[in-house]
């Protein structure tokens, strides 16, 4: 991973557009047809992923560890909504986000998001091996 200095400021965005099966209704998680608020994380942490693109080393990526959601909109099927990400801080292999998700001007949702950076092969060696164990 390059310096935390090269890191802080990083940003990145993704983009959606909402089906009626990314639904709280269709997911079973409320009656509601209105965009889950689970899109929106996964909405965030691809943004997240693309912001560090360009700074990780080869083998290298990273995994979400913890996250804040606020939601403080909706969105319907059919709708375009675009999230962004900005890292706020590095702490060693751990990266802070902060992260919107937007519908046009509209905000639909923020959220502080913390991933930690690990070697690919290591990781999944870890989780083969603790899956065997249980």
């Amino acid at each position: 991973m390059k310096p935390a200095e090269d890191l802080l400021g990083a940003v990145g965005f993704s983009v959606m557009t909402a089906r009626p099966g990314d639904t709280c209704v269709t997911m079973g998680v409320s009656d509601l047809p209105v965009v889950a608020p689970s899109h929106y994380l996964t909405l965030m942490e691809s943004a997240c992923v693309t912001a560090l693109s360009e700074y990780l080393d080869s083998g290298e990526t990273t995994f979400l560890t913890r996250s804040s959601l606020e939601i403080l909109g909706s969105a319907v099927a059919g709708v375009e909504v675009r999230a962004n990400a900005r890292v706020t801080s590095v702490d060693g292999r751990e990266l802070t986000f902060s992260c919107e998700v937007f519908d046009g001007d509209r905000i639909l949702a923020r959220a502080e998001i913390t991933r930690a950076t690990v070697k690919r092969i290591s990781f999944l060696a870890r989780t083969a091996a603790q899956s065997l164990i249980s």
